[in-house]
């Protein structure tokens, strides 16, 4: 009976392998890739995420949990292409905070001081947009973002230096950088640039605001004779630029590859003639430029978009670009569609307040969204087994099927 079973079972396979792209080896190998491994992770940490959000909505508020279940599902297309366009915006930064997180990673450091970087960064795109108005139009702007990528820049140059020479751990003095990047640009608000009235920051000049781009064409809702626009702008293609650049930085230059090599192994790429110090430096500086740039790009957008505001409380797109950059494999591609995505869960949960649910219930769900992704490197390591585990359950040893062959094919029945 057991060699009638794998008899069946091993022509069973040959037909499938006979299907138009059906071989079983190709379907095996891609299941056991690392690219499928990576990206299932990822899925399955979404959905974990989700599914605890819901249990946080059943026990916030039973009788609405699945029609706020629903609401968060829908994202931004609750609202049209005004919400769309809302989804754009918010993910704009996170793709830079994710790309500065990313782009250390890959370097093999962990920049956690992005949150820092970013508000420093945003804060002097401010202080340029408010104050520099002698500069004209279309410079202005540019100007204000060149400045932002400058600061940011500059606050991860001093954690490279005190990595490179003297030793100190990246996460430790990043860390404490986010604190004095935080009170810096309270400080600088407060004195320069605050608007007494509203508790914010004030409003770039109007040659600071960055441009439509053409976006507003796009998303917009129509009501009546008016559109209602979305904030979207130019950002989110100056983003988009900044992650293909990184993409190409990576994986196709010389200086890509020796910032990975020292990543790997400091001593071996010391040894093969690649300055480990000098690449360590730029890393943080690179990392700190784009996490500065996400905080001109979000606090130029005029009246319509976000004020910075006084508060000691670290900017959370800095810290949500860590699990943006975990969802994206810190991958540039990736980290973009994992931006978006949080980005859409984000809008999805503000529209929860049309139910009757208390504000913070939506900080909670997003907070276990994020905080399940983090997990994603923990199911990559988990998936492989599983597979494995599935494939001896199915094939015991001793039998040996590819393409529709075992090691009792011929024999007796």
């Amino acid at each position: 009976m057991k060699r009638l079973q794998k008899f069946f079972m091993g022509h069973s396979i040959q037909r499938l392998s006979k299907m138009p792209g059906g071989s079983m080896k190709r379907l095996q190998h891609f299941f056991m890739s690392t690219g499928f491994n990576h990206a299932s992770a990822s899925v399955f940490s979404i959905i974990v995420g989700l599914l605890f959000g819901l249990i946080i909505l059943f026990i916030s508020n039973p009788s609405q949990a699945l029609e706020g279940f629903g609401i968060i599902l829908k994202g931004g297309f609750s609202t049209g292409a005004k919400g769309t366009g809302q989804v754009l915006y918010f993910a704009t930064p996170l793709i830079l905070t994710g790309l500065s997180v990313g782009f250390a990673f890959k370097t093999g450091l962990f920049n956690i001081g992005a949150a820092g970087q970013f508000i420093m960064g945003g804060t002097t795109a401010v202080y340029i947009g408010v104050l520099w108005t002698s500069i004209p139009a279309p410079f202005h702007w540019m100007v204000a973002l060149l400045g932002a990528t400058i600061m940011g820049g500059l606050w991860g140059l001093i954690p490279g230096l005190l990595k490179a020479y003297m030793n100190v751990h990246e996460v430790i003095s990043t860390i404490m950088m986010n604190y004095i990047g935080m009170y810096t640009a309270n400080f600088l608000v407060k004195s320069y640039i605050y608007d007494s009235q509203m508790a914010l920051s004030k409003n770039v000049a109007p040659t600071a605001v960055l441009p439509k781009g053409g976006l507003d064409y796009v998303f917009y809702n129509q009501m009546g004779n008016s559109k209602d626009l979305s904030t979207v702008n130019a950002g989110i293609i100056i983003a988009l630029v900044m992650a293909i650049i990184i993409f190409i930085i990576i994986n196709k230059t010389t200086f890509g590859y020796e910032l990975k090599a020292c990543g790997f192994n400091k001593n071996a790429s010391k040894y093969a003639g690649i300055n480990e110090k000098r690449s360590i430096v730029l890393s943080m500086v690179i990392a700190g430029a784009l996490a500065g740039l996400g905080g001109g790009l979000l606090y130029l957008s005029g009246g319509s978009g976000r004020r910075i505001r006084v508060v000691d409380v670290l900017a959370m797109e800095g810290f949500n670009g860590i699990p943006v950059a975990l969802l994206g494999l810190s991958n540039p591609i990736g980290i973009v569609f994992s931006a978006i995505f949080i980005s859409y869960i984000t809008v999805g949960g503000n529209y929860l307040q049309t139910l009757n649910f208390v504000p913070e219930i939506i900080e909670i769900i997003i907070a276990c969204i994020i905080y399940f992704s983090a997990l994603s490197m923990f199911f990559r390591t988990l998936l492989p087994r599983f597979i494995k585990f599935i494939k001896h359950k199915k094939f015991p040893e001793g039998e040996n099927i590819e393409e529709g062959q075992t090691q009792e094919e011929g024999g007796e029945l």
